[in-house]
């Protein structure tokens, strides 16, 4: 049975029999209560709601198995009936609430309007039978957790492993997921940051057609299962950062506009569609929606922290924005938040701006997949992939700082960000984006030489800036990851054909019917992780290699990732070097060269230089046969007094780094 909570974290009454309830303490959606269960919603549009209640009660263990894994299974096993009908009471604000003193943990329901339209609940807990159907009444207080005392880490720039749940194992659950998480500890990452899961239409998705905000997904199990995980993450000392989208909802099952049209700005405009009523007279019930959704990913499933996706499309002219709001909300949880933000900017990071905690620099991996594979379509063109374009982007944190952007008709983007933490820059070689949005879903790894994809995984893992690695990157999967829906009728087939449309038109030699379908449930499954090759061949060689360098980070690089004056890069002949070095600690070298060359000698750079009395001493090397390279990449380091000879030669591309021993 559900925990009674203080009235100030929950719904208050003056007794059972009182049914009102204190609109300023109590968020939307239901509440589930020792005495009942709580309703609130906002429908300024209506006159009259109604919900329906089916108790929880009556469903079998069979049918309660099968909603688990949700889907058309579940559908087609459940007919929704009501046994209870509670009529809302609305205020001047447009908020309908109602106590039922019979309700329970697992009870269905819907929203009845006064048409007689059934409604799904917007800020629902849980869809057990898909965003179309009944929502269930969730009791948080009912899953007990291990670790009870967790306390949330302060951001200090931790690795990050991006993860989608259906495609990280083969079952594609919550509970799976469990299963791989030492492997991840093993790996060496610090955070997990799992892709969104706010409920969508069909069984599987990116998460990006969210719906539901409040409701994890039901394609991957429970509510129940998803809290395990993140115990189970917490348990291994891992933070656990939820992927959210503020942006824009879905194209099918989205029912916010149908309670209200005020949850939509017709002014505002996003790439997919309308964009949220975040400004301006009649915005507070949406800013509420969204910031307490925040808030509750935090409170009742104790994530971490939340990556914000494309806040660049999120318009707020309020002279609190929401993103501030949300940062503040957050923060004011020991939280922390990470913005996927394509301008550049460093207001989103700066005190006197949205004081959000790091922001993903996308300049970083288009340098790197531009220099590796001399990539011009799209936004590549943009960038020069160059040593001296690469150096540039790690002095600066990003590349453009306010240049001209071709990409955006040769305005001006970005700003200066070298007052900032290194800490405040999430840098990948690639991620989901730069991955599925490849018309084949290939991987880097897939696109390069071996030898090319351990240099650029070096620079990576051994950067001063925060690196995310992609699921599988680790062992450099052989598995592609694509784009995958599952929608229905014509919404269906317009995306496959357009997907394909606009693939077949990009690339030469590609053919429509080359592109894989992302409605077919073949498309899903071949983007799932095989884990059997972790401990195979040149698999298990990639896995080790990332292991290291992820350990050399921790013992060596970790201490002068916080702040920029340990750390200094350029570009030597062929290379581009970072030096660590913080008063007399030994110091750290890491020379990175994406193509062959040589260094000439390093009496003739400063960057170069030893400490006296100390060597330098090779710690990994890209070419270790031990790798799966074809050997040292030089027969020795030389010493001072063999000035004039070559001191490091990279006769494929390659990575070496160092750290000083005493003599």
């Amino acid at each position: 049975m559900a925990k009674k909570r203080p009235v100030s974290e929950s719904w208050a009454m003056s007794d059972v029999q009182n049914t009102k309830l204190d609109l300023a303490t109590q968020t939307v959606g239901a509440q589930v209560e020792e005495t009942g269960v709580g309703y609130r919603v906002w429908a300024p549009d209506h006159q009259q709601l109604t919900v329906l209640i089916h108790p929880g009660a009556k469903r079998s263990a069979a049918a309660l198995k099968r909603m688990a894994r949700g889907g058309e299974e579940a559908d087609a096993t459940f007919q929704f009936t009501a046994d209870r009908r509670l009529a809302l009471e609305r205020n001047e604000n447009g908020y309908f609430t109602g106590f039922d003193a019979a309700g329970q943990a697992g009870d269905l329901y819907f929203f009845e309007s006064e048409k007689g339209e059934r409604l799904p609940d917007p800020a629902t807990r849980f869809q057990p039978y898909g965003v179309h159907g009944p929502s269930e009444c969730i009791a948080p207080s009912a899953y007990e957790w291990r670790t009870q005392h967790w306390e949330r880490p302060a951001w200090k720039g931790q690795v990050i492993y991006e993860l989608h749940i259906g495609t990280f194992t083969e079952d594609g659950t919550y509970l799976s997921a469990i299963e791989r998480l030492d492997h991840l500890v093993e790996l060496g990452v610090q955070a997990i940051e799992i892709m969104p899961l706010a409920d969508f239409a069909g069984d599987r998705n990116w998460g990006y057609d969210g719906v539901c905000l409040y409701a994890p997904s039901h394609s991957y199990g429970r509510p129940e299962d998803l809290r395990a995980l993140i115990d189970a993450a917490h348990q291994r000392g891992l933070a656990v950062i939820l992927d959210v989208v503020y942006n824009h909802f879905g194209p099918d099952g989205n029912y916010l506009g149908a309670f209200a049209g005020g949850y939509f700005n017709p002014s505002h405009h996003t790439p997919w569609g309308s964009a949220f009523h975040f400004d301006g007279q009649g915005s507070q019930p949406v800013r509420d929606f969204f910031v307490g959704n925040a808030a509750y990913w935090l409170d009742e499933y104790k994530f971490d922290g939340l990556r914000l996706d494309a806040t660049h499309t999120i318009e707020d002219h309020s002279e609190l924005h929401i993103l501030t709001e949300i940062a503040q909300t957050v923060h004011a949880r020991g939280g922390f938040v990470i913005a996927e933000d394509e301008r550049n900017s460093s207001t989103l990071l700066e005190e006197t701006g949205h004081h959000l905690d790091a922001v993903w620099s996308d300049d970083f991996h288009h340098q790197v997949r531009v220099a590796l594979t001399s990539s011009r379509e799209s936004y590549f063109a943009a960038y020069p992939g160059t040593s001296d374009s690469l150096a540039a982007t790690l002095d600066q944190g990003w590349f453009y700082t306010g240049q001209t952007y071709s990409f955006w008709n040769n305005k001006n983007r970005g700003t200066d960000a070298r007052h900032l933490s290194p800490h405040s820059f999430v840098y990948c070689i690639e991620n989901h984006d730069q991955v599925g949005n490849r018309a084949l879903g290939e991987r880097l790894e897939h696109l390069v030489s071996p030898e090319q994809f351990r240099a650029a995984s070096m620079l990576l893992c051994l950067s001063p800036y925060v690196p995310m690695i992609f699921m599988g990157q680790e062992w450099a999967a052989s598995s592609p990851f694509q784009f995958f829906t599952h929608h229905h009728g014509e919404l269906g087939r317009a995306i496959s054909k357009g997907r394909r449309k606009e693939f077949g038109n990009l690339h030469v030699g590609l053919r429509e019917e080359d592109i894989p379908d992302p409605q077919e449930l073949t498309t899903f499954v071949r983007s799932k992780l095989n884990w059997r090759e972790v401990g195979d061949g040149n698999h298990a060689q990639v896995f080790a290699f990332y292991r290291e360098a992820l350990r050399l980070r921790r013992e060596w690089i970790q201490g002068f990732t916080d702040s920029r004056d340990h750390w200094t890069v350029t570009v030597v002949d062929a290379a581009v070097v970072i030096r660590y070095q913080k008063d007399d600690e030994p110091a750290a070298l890491l020379v990175v060269a994406l193509s062959p060359g040589e260094i000439a000698s390093a009496d003739t750079y400063p960057i170069l230089a030893k400490t006296p009395g100390r060597r330098w001493r090779a710690l990994l090397q890209t070419e270790s046969a031990r790798y799966g390279g074809a050997g040292r990449l030089t027969g020795a380091v030389l010493s001072s007094e063999d000035r004039g000879g070559p001191w490091l030669k990279f006769p494929v591309p390659g990575a070496v780094f160092f750290g000083e021993e005493t003599c």
